[in-house]
Parts: structure tokens; C-alpha cells; sequence
């Protein structure tokens, strides 16, 4: 189920972000780095090797230089990064325009879920700290994933859905200590 070579170049079509970014091939390449995160990634904690290099071969690979973003609030994009190599900072505009700063994030962490699923733009900007090395996985990446190897596909699905649910629950918490007296 590996990306064909047009499909690499529709996936970055359109986009500036990943454009400006050295792409590095096919997530096959990197399959075996992204194995060896599963003790490190609780997004993977579940996924065989094989299920890795099912979905490796959906993926994109790019590396970003230090001070490069790899995803610009606001922007509409359909895709989410697994960060292979390389810290990131995430930073979000208040309603006065300035940057306040999120977290940092390293290897094993995802960003842009939230956009891949429901389209929306994105909420926060992210700039590589180090040089970044992350492999991108589009919606019509995720789709094709769902078509062809369903049970995958469900995995990745609960995955996500459980990251994203347990992100609200800590905004959540994070919220009702900020509104106590």
C-alpha cells in the first residue's frame, strides 16, 4: 500500500509549508525509526511491526532546519506529523496577536490531528527547535488506509481518538484550576 509517485506529488500540492521543507521520500525509509518509538510513543503502544510499515508506507518523510515551521496556525491543511527526530516548540497567538508559547514536543509526539479529521485550520504554530525529521500522514493518506487495511485503520482511528480525548481532559482539568477563586 505505498504512496505512488503521483500521489506524493498531490499530497504536496497546494501546500507551502511542506513545500518550503527538504522532503526526504517515502515513509518506508523510515519505518524502522518509527518502530523503535513504540516504547517512547503512546500513540504506537499497541502497533506490531507490521502494522508500522503498513502505515509507513502512507507517509511522507521531511526534514525541517532549526527555526523552520512545519505547520502555521490558521493555515487549512489535511494532514498530521508524527516527529521522528528533533524538538518542536508550539507556539499560539492570543487575541492580541502575541505568541504564547504551548509546550515543546520530541520524538514519538503527533501534531495536527485535530486538522487531518475535521478540516478546520490550525490552531497553533509549530517551529522546529533542532533539525526536525517527521513523517506526515494526509486524510487522503488515512482514507486509503481505511479502504484498504480496515482493521489498521481502526487501530489508528481509536488511537487518535483516545489521544484527542485524553487532550481535552487535561485542557479540561487545566481550565477548572484557572476558573477557581
Amino acid at each position: 500500500m505505498e504512496i505512488e509517485q503521483d500521489d506524493v506529488a498531490e499530497q504536496t500540492t497546494g501546500n507551502e509549508t511542506l513545500k518550503a521543507l527538504e522532503f526526504l521520500g517515502q515513509g518506508t525509509s523510515a519505518a524502522q525509526r518509527i518502530f523503535a518509538m513504540i516504547g517512547h510513543s503512546r500513540f504506537f503502544s499497541d502497533f506490531t511491526r507490521a502494522d508500522i510499515e503498513r502505515l509507513a508506507g502512507s507517509m511522507l518523510i521531511y526534514r525541517a532546519a532549526p527555526g523552520q515551521t512545519i505547520i502555521r496556525e490558521g493555515d487549512v491543511d489535511d494532514y498530521m506529523l508524527l516527529i521522528i527526530e528533533g524538538q518542536v516548540e508550539i507556539v499560539k497567538r492570543d487575541r492580541l496577536g502575541a505568541k504564547q508559547p504551548m509546550t515543546l514536543v520530541g520524538p514519538g509526539a503527533t501534531l495536527g490531528e485535530m486538522s487531518m479529521i475535521d478540516g478546520e485550520p490550525r490552531f497553533a504554530t509549530c517551529t522546529a527547535l533542532d533539525p526536525t525529521t517527521f513523517a506526515a500522514l494526509s486524510r487522503d493518506g488515512m482514507v486509503r488506509i481505511i479502504l484498504e487495511e480496515p482493521s489498521l485503520g481502526a487501530k489508528i482511528l481509536i488511537k487518535l481518538v483516545t489521544l484527542l480525548s485524553a487532550r481535552l481532559r487535561q485542557t479540561s482539568h487545566n481550565l477548572l484550576h484557572w476558573m477557581e477563586p
